[in-house]
């Protein structure tokens, strides 16, 4: 199994193609899973590492971790498997991992796209949604929250729903334990003021719709990034991919064409 002990723990991940390198990193509760679109578009032309994160998917679960530790261990997997230069895209959480991985390394990083993102929080989007809606969500199960809430985050509900049945299928379902460790290891971070020190080429992409991640998140942090360019698609929420996947597809194609 493609696995590698990095900063002391089991991440495991997934290859496809060949070419230069190219990293995809999930959202909250998700895994590599998440990017079969990603992965069918990119594999033919690029190296496509998918990542489980810590604490995510078949990567081990351990009771607590920081943002620090995402950011370390794709670091890490990068020295692991000998890249020196990558791509990466990364979706949500994996977007505020990736904006700190090309601070950390921007020398490191071509290419960035930044999918339905945010430069800070004192909570995890989810956490923050829960929170502004509890009288709505009292009493109902983990589940059941986010059935209820997902008409805030996305737009075209019925695509979503097939989407995310499908992953059901395969992706592994975090414990409350879990969960609640993976949201406390998305509070307080704040990128803004380093964001000057990416140098990669980067893409924002927000959709209107998404009560998690607003457009005007998405904006903040490209205005903090100098070779950025921002899309905001009209029809998505927090899921252009699915949401929007022709224009998704296009736009990204055209971005790492430029």
């Amino acid at each position: 199994m493609p696995e590698a002990k990095i900063n002391g723990i089991q991440l495991y991940y997934e290859e496809y193609g060949s070419g230069h390198p190219f990293i995809l990193l999930h959202g909250l509760g998700g895994d590599h899973q998440m990017f079969g679109h990603e992965i069918e578009q990119l594999k033919a032309h690029y190296r496509v590492i998918a990542l489980d994160s810590r604490g995510h998917g078949k990567s081990e679960k351990v009771p607590q971790y920081t943002m620090e530790d995402h950011i370390q261990d794709v670091i890490g997997l990068m020295d692991h498997l000998l890249i020196k230069k990558t791509n990466i895209l990364g979706a949500s959480m994996g977007s505020y991992v990736a904006q700190g991985v090309a601070i950390a390394v921007p020398e490191r990083v071509e290419k960035l796209i930044l999918v339905v993102a945010k430069a800070f929080g004192k909570t995890s989007s989810t956490a923050r949604l829960l929170a502004e809606h509890a009288d709505e969500v009292k009493g109902l199960t983990q589940e059941e929250q986010m059935y209820a809430l997902s008409k805030y985050i996305f737009h075209d509900l019925q695509a979503v729903g097939e989407w995310s049945q499908k992953l059901a299928v395969n992706v592994p379902v975090l414990t409350f334990e879990q969960q609640e460790a993976a949201n406390r290891a998305l509070e307080n971070f704040d990128f803004r003021p380093e964001l000057h020190k990416i140098t990669a080429n980067t893409l924002l992409i927000s959709g209107k719709y998404d009560g998690l991640n607003p457009p005007k998140d998405g904006k903040e942090v490209a205005s903090l990034i100098q070779k950025s360019c921002f899309e905001e698609f009209e029809k998505s929420g927090h899921a252009p991919s699915v949401e929007e996947p022709k224009r998704y597809t296009e736009v990204i194609n055209n971005f790492l064409r430029s």
